[in-house]
């Protein structure tokens, strides 16, 4: 299916005014006042939620070798995982992960 220019760029400005609106209801309209405790308990989990489903996509279906898990990739991200839950850091899981990818490529002559 093709678009015209502006057929493309009202879905940009559209998209755009969304977004804005979206974001202004919770810091624009809310954002002088207090919030209540059992939102900020939920904020915590924030990262904890959105870095999974971030990261387990590119580990598991990466696209750039048509969806092959490769084994360097998932045994650092199960590093990242032990070592975050083990020392209770997000710094030294992503710390972790990233030494083991790193020395796993180096080690199988990817890199």
């Amino acid at each position: 299916m093709s678009y015209s220019n502006a057929e493309l760029w009202l879905m940009i400005a559209l998209l755009a005014v969304g977004t804005f609106l979206i974001r202004f209801s919770f810091l624009g309209l809310i954002g002088d006042r207090p919030l209540p405790d059992w939102v900020l308990r939920m904020l915590r989990y924030t990262p904890v939620a959105v870095l999974p489903g971030m990261v387990a996509p590119l580990v598991l279906w990466p696209a750039a070798n048509d969806s092959v898990v490769e084994p360097v990739r998932l045994i650092a991200a199960l590093v990242t995982l032990g070592v975050g839950y083990w020392r209770g850091s997000f710094l030294a899981g992503i710390g972790s992960g990233a030494a083991a990818l790193y020395l796993g490529l180096l080690l199988t002559g990817q890199l």
